[in-house]
């Protein structure tokens, strides 16, 4: 190696990983709480009117979720980025069977097991995420442990056709938000007051 090869290595600064990228997960809470929170609303009966969601399901569930997946696998956190950006092409799928996928010509019970299954695996991702998050914080383990209930609910809600579980899905699923939201305002005042404000049992 000569002298210049010597001189243009020691020059070249060292790479570091991502440390002008903010924080993504504040963000990638927040999507997934405020889209969650919505359609779980609607979930539980209280709220008719499932094509509002389509819109949150896409750009800020979706889009955005993604998004701050990709920024944490800039910064080298393997947990945030599989659970953000899987959890992101969750709600765009979602928005395409949801919104823009025709099941009218199919029977009933065939598209009610089928969901359910869909529901059912994405139920079986967040529950071996849940092991990983035992060793994240308290806020978000409680995140994966009620959004593992609500997708087992609503999955079982569509095999067995009931309302009255898929109702009470529901209602997990805006818990699950909420304790996602306390997640995200957790991170966002831990940065703008330089000091964790808001307790989130860290691992």
């Amino acid at each position: 190696m000569t002298t210049t090869q010597e001189a243009s290595q020691e020059a070249s600064p060292v790479p570091v990983r991502g440390p002008y990228i903010a924080d993504p997960a504040p963000l990638g809470l927040a999507a997934f709480a405020l889209t969650t929170f919505v359609l779980s609303f609607v979930n539980t009966g209280l709220f008719k009117v499932e094509p509002v969601v389509f819109g949150l399901a896409l750009a800020y569930g979706g889009i955005a979720q993604f998004a701050a997946g990709m920024w944490e696998f800039a910064k080298g956190n393997t947990f945030g980025a599989t659970a953000f950006a899987s959890y992101g092409a969750f709600w765009v799928s979602f928005w395409w069977l949801t919104g823009h996928t025709d099941l009218t010509g199919s029977p009933e019970g065939d598209v009610s097991n089928t969901v359910g299954l869909y529901l059912l695996a994405w139920g079986i991702f967040t529950a071996y995420m849940t092991i990983a998050a035992t060793r994240v914080s308290g806020a978000v383990l409680a995140v994966f442990v009620l959004l593992t209930i609500t997708f087992l609910l609503l999955a079982i809600g569509d095999f067995a056709t009931s309302e009255t579980i898929s109702k009470i899905g529901g209602w997990c699923g805006v818990a699950t938000a909420l304790a996602a939201w306390y997640a995200s305002l957790a991170g966002v005042t831990a940065f703008t007051h330089k000091r964790q404000v808001f307790p989130v049992a860290t691992r």
